[in-house]
Parts: C-alpha cells; structure tokens; sequence
C-alpha cells in the first residue's frame, strides 16, 4: 500500500503524510487528531504490518476519522484471519486484504468492502459488466454494492477456495481462533525473549499478534532463516526494503518474521527454541586447518575421518544441520554389488568391499548384509553388467534364485552373488561419530561463499568466517557444480522418489526369495529395488527423474508414487500393500556415469569428489581414503580412470 501512496503522490500531486508513532509503536493518536484539523482526503493504516506483530489501535482510529468526516481505509492483509475484522469493530469505511496469509486461502484472491455512505462518492476506473449495466447507447448504471469495483475476468476455483477458507474461519470461529494464535505467539515471544543474545523485534503493541519478529545478535537473519529451514521450521527474513515506515524508521535492516498459525502447537514453538538455542559455529576468522573438507555426505565424512585418523587438523564445513535429507545421502539403504559394466572398475569396486569391512570394524557394528543380486537386461541388447563372481542366468533360474520377482520376458539376467545391502544410516553415523573421535572440527549450518589459492594454500570463506588450509576438498554433491563452476556443464541433478511397500506375504519380498534387482521396464525405464529388510518394505525407485533445481525437497507427490506403485504390482507382486514411507533424493549425473576424483585441473591446492551418477554411496569410505592418499601426495594410479579431468 505504501509504494500506492507514494506513486499517487508523485503522479497525482496529492500529499502523503506519515504520522509518528508513541511509545507502544503504534500511531500518536494525538498527531492523527491534530492532523484531523487540517482537511484531508483519507486516512489509511495497516491494521498489522507485514514487518512487525504491532496492531494498530484502529477502533481509535476509526473513531478519529468518523468525528473528523474523513473516510478511514483499513488494509487488513496481515489480520484478517488472525483477529476479529468487521467495519463496526473497526470503524473503518474501507477495508482490503487478501485471501492467502492467516486466511489461508489461495493465493491471487482478495476482498473489498467499501460502506454504503463512502460508496456513494467512489466509481472504478474500469467499470465493465461484472460491476455495471449498460443501459443504453451511451449510459450505464453501477451496482449499488461493493461489485461496481470487481471484473467480469475471475477464477471460479480460487473463489471458491477463499469461499471454503472463510467458511473454516467462521466454523472454528473467529475469537477462538484469534485468541489460540495469539496466545500460542505470545508463548513463542516470550520464549524468545528469555534466549540470550535473542532481541525481540516487535513493539509494545504486538500483544495478541500472530507474527513474531526478533533478531540473533551478531547473525544475519537470513543465516537465522537458513538455520531454522535446515529443521523444517519456516520463517522469512523480511528486509527494511519491505517496511521503511517501519523497520527503517526504527533503523532495523532486516527481522526475522514468524507467523504463527491456527494449526500450529506448542512443540512447533519447542522446536524453535530448540534451533535458536542451539550453539552456533564460532566466527572462524582466525582458524587454521590443514585441510578443510566442504560436505558432510558419505564422501565428505569418509574423507574427513581418514585424514584425521592420519593425525592431521580437519575443519569440515556443511550447508545443513545434522540429520537433513537435501542431497544424496540419507536413507536407510544403499545398494552395493560387484556387477559393473566395464572391468576398469574391478579393483575399485573390490577396494570399496574391503573399505566397508574396514569401517565395520572401526565402528563396531556390522554395515554390509549380502542378499545376492539380479540384474536385467533385453536380451540381444550390448553391454550390460558383468563381473567378479557374476554369471548369467537364464529365466527359470532367475525365477528359483528370486522366487519374489517378476524378471520382464526377454530378458537376460546376471547373478551376482555378492551384492548386498548397506545401512547407509547407521554408516553415516558410524562416520560422523569416528570423524569427532579423530578430531574433526565440524562446522554445521555454515555455506560457503568460496576460497582462494595462494603460495601457503587455500583461504576458504563461508558463512561462519575465513579457514586458512593448506587443501581445500570439495564434497558438495549435488552443489559441487556451484563450488566448482567448471564442472556445472557436465553435472545435472536429477531428483528421484525412492518409495517402500508393505506386503500380505513378508517371506515372499524377503532373502532369500527375494534380493537386489535392477531392470529395465516394459517401457524402457531402469528400475531398481531392495527386499524388506530391517522392519521396513520392498523399497523401489526408478534411476531416472526430472531436473532438480536444488531450491528445497518436496515430498514425492501421488503421481509420482502411483507409478512405483505400478511397477512394484508388475516385477513384485508379493508387495501388495500400501506405501509405508517414501523419500526423495538427488543424483548428480555425470557422461558416462563416471566420478571425478583427485586434484582439479589448474587447482592443486583443491581437490573434488563428484562420485555421482547414482552409485557412487557404495564406494564412500574408499574414496575417503583415495583422497586422503591425494592431499598427502600418495599416488594412485588405480583412479587415473577417474581424473577430474576426464570429465572437463
């Protein structure tokens, strides 16, 4: 509304006066009655700005403006739905505002009302026939109503949508609705308040608002945002640029806003405190490490270990907090096997075993159950996998390795006897957990903004501060692109739903009548699957999906596990029942699905793991290793078939 005012006021002439405010941060209802004395067109305020949670003392300013004949235009965008709206409650002769917000409607509806004695005096700018008759060839009436403003061109499911918010609003009513968001936000206030280096943000006047403002003292509220978006909690950072009348009054530069909501409960507000309590990372501007490892996925944590293990100082820096699910290693299974197309890969591939065995015993726990694979393919068709100890099998021994599974006719089968299942959870924290014994630094919640090499080594930026190192080694994932711009030719990031289904037949979708598969489909699209293992169902993904742009991590949507559904009643029909839990995630593919790994061209100071292209989790702790062989100068010739500069 404000920049209306100010385009009016430029291109109309008129003049905008904007009153002060008293000590409750509302307006000097003393400076409106004064200014009352001298003629004006309007009044007009914000019943709740969209920066603060103040709640102007409309009724009184209503009041004010009845006594003074001057009408009073009241935006209630960030109130209604949230507090009692009427023209009597508020004295006000005009009042707009939207259907999204606590209103909870669809986005692009809206509301006016516009009394009978101010009516009278306004015609739209653009009357059309929603809002007019047309009477003769050169006259036409308007309605009498509020509708002489509307349009003939409108949504009939967005209003019907706003209808269907209304109606709940009335249902729950507006009172008891008022008053459970009020309180629920007071709580959160409160608590907030009680946080050390915590400063609240709303005036006096915000008692009994839904929207909480505050500030983390020495944070940028958009790192605040950050931090709380990593727990799925969402809040916005609301700049000055959206409120100059008042958080530039105030010389606030940005707050962060919460709303809270009519769906909203006490444990939303623990798991703010919880967030906002949790120590930050300590500025960083004079910490020194010899090597800074950037991601805390299965490669990054594999690499940090093995570096620290080997007695030197790691700093390891992650965009997330501990236990997100926003890149490609989450989950509570990963697949590995010895089948690969090309025997290029055979030694790394044997190397990956003996690194999971390793990491077992480091950890104390066991991470590798072998359950025996089958890989499918038309048959006739070139390529395929083979490998160490594999075979091809025809399809009736197929059918009596993996009774619970449909191989699609016409095709031919690989057995590979050692594929198996890893507890990608339980290695993650298994490696998480042996990194801080060995004296890894992690740094969560932190982004990094860049480094640069000189002759001592690398000056890494981030969020958190400045790391000096002698190495840099970046295991971003899915934003290895972004760190390394280089390679963001060759990486697309694709996302994938993973889903697991329940079964009426548990022995039927278990080893050993069931193990790890991949096929193509009857439509040509490469499906993968696990048994049920561990108390969960035959899990299914198809190893395509569409690209990701990395802006947040929807869950999988009904279509797209209507058609693992498909599939999972086609290839294993023994998982007859319902989708227990899904999941998404990303893959990064590369050509020729291969990693990078090693020293990045014309950086020798950085070196890189973009081991993608969906298969790269089964190598995690060797390829931890691998690079720790590299920033120490070891060389490995194993993986010259790997080099990054392969890819570019």
């Amino acid at each position: 509304m404000a920049l209306s005012l100010l385009e009016l006021e430029r291109d109309r002439r008129i003049r905008v006066e904007v009153l002060p405010c008293d000590a409750s941060g509302g307006v000097d209802l003393d400076a409106l009655a004064e200014a009352l004395r001298r003629p004006a067109a309007f009044v007009t305020a914000s019943h709740v700005p969209t920066s603060s949670g103040l709640i102007e003392p409309v009724a009184r300013i209503g009041a004010l403006s009845a006594a003074a004949g001057v009408p009073f235009i009241l935006d209630a965008t960030q109130s209604v739905g949230q507090l009692p709206v009427t023209a009597a409650l508020t004295g006000a002769d005009a009042i707009f505002g939207t259907g999204r917000k606590f209103l909870r409607g669809p986005r692009g509806t809206g509301f006016l009302y516009v009394s009978p004695r101010l009516r009278a005096g306004l015609r739209p700018l653009n009357p059309d026939v929603r809002g007019a008759e047309w009477t003769g060839q050169d006259t036409f009436d308007l309605s009498d109503t509020a509708r002489r403003f509307e349009t003939w061109e409108a949504s009939h499911a967005l209003r019907l949508g706003l209808g269907v918010a209304l109606d709940q609003l009335r249902e729950a009513g507006p009172d008891v609705v008022s008053a459970r968001i009020g309180g629920l936000a007071g709580d959160l206030r409160a608590r907030l308040t009680a946080l050390p280096g915590v400063v609240p943000a709303d005036p006096p006047a915000a008692a009994g608002s839904g929207i909480v403002t505050f500030v983390v003292e020495g944070e940028d509220p958009r790192e605040t945002v950050a931090r709380l978006a990593q727990a799925r909690i969402h809040v916005l950072a609301v700049p000055a640029a959206h409120g100059q009348w008042d958080l530039g009054r105030r010389g606030l530069e940005r707050v962060v806003r919460a709303s809270v909501h009519v769906y909203n409960d006490t444990t939303d507000l623990d798991a703010v405190e919880d967030v906002i309590r949790r120590p930050r990372p300590a500025p960083a501007t004079s910490r020194r490490a010899d090597v800074v490892v950037i991601g805390a996925g299965v490669h990054g944590r594999s690499t940090a270990w093995e570096l620290a293990r080997r007695g030197l100082r790691v700093v390891q820096v992650e965009q997330f907090a501990e236990g997100h699910q926003e890149g490609s290693s989450h989950g509570a299974t990963r697949m590995i096997r010895r089948a690969y197309p090309n025997p290029i890969w055979d030694p790394f591939v044997d190397t990956a075993y003996k690194a999971w065995d390793a990491l077992a015993d480091a950890a104390g726990e066991s991470l590798l159950t072998t359950v025996g694979g089958l890989y499918s393919r038309p048959a006739g068709t070139e390529g395929g996998l083979r490998g160490p100890g594999c075979r091809l099998v025809g399809p009736d021994e197929a059918a009596e390795l993996f009774p619970g599974l449909r191989v699609p006719e016409g095709s031919t089968s690989l057995y590979d006897p050692a594929a198996g299942i890893l507890r990608a959870d339980a290695a993650m924290r298994a490696l998480r957990r042996l990194g801080l014994v060995a004296g890894v630094e992690v740094i969560e919640s932190a982004r990094v903004r860049g480094w640069t090499e000189s002759g001592d080594g690398v000056h890494v930026e981030t969020s958190a501060g400045t790391i000096s190192a002698g190495r840099v080694v970046v295991c971003a994932g899915p934003w290895n692109g972004a760190l390394l711009p280089e390679f963001a030719p060759v990486l697309n990031v694709l996302r994938i739903v993973n889903a697991y289904f329940s079964s009426s037949a548990s022995d039927r979708v278990t080893a050993p009548e069931l193990g790890v598969f991949s096929f193509q489909t009857d439509d040509e699209r490469l499906l993968y699957g696990f048994p049920a293992f561990e108390g969960r169902g035959v899990k299914i993904g198809l190893d395509d999906g569409p690209p990701d742009p990395l802006t947040g991590t929807p869950p999988p949507s009904a279509a797209e596990l209507a058609t693992l559904e498909r599939y999972v009643r086609r290839y294993v029909p023994a998982a007859d029942g319902p989708v227990e839990s899904s999941l998404t995630c990303r893959y990064t593919m590369a050509p020729r699905n291969r990693f990078a790994i090693g020293a990045v061209p014309g950086r020798p100071a950085t070196f890189v793991a973009a081991a993608c292209s969906g298969h790269g989790f089964k190598f995690g702790p060797a390829i931890g290793a691998a690079l720790a062989d590299l920033v120490e100068g070891v060389d490995r010739p194993d993986l010259d078939f790997l080099a990054p500069e392969n890819l570019l």
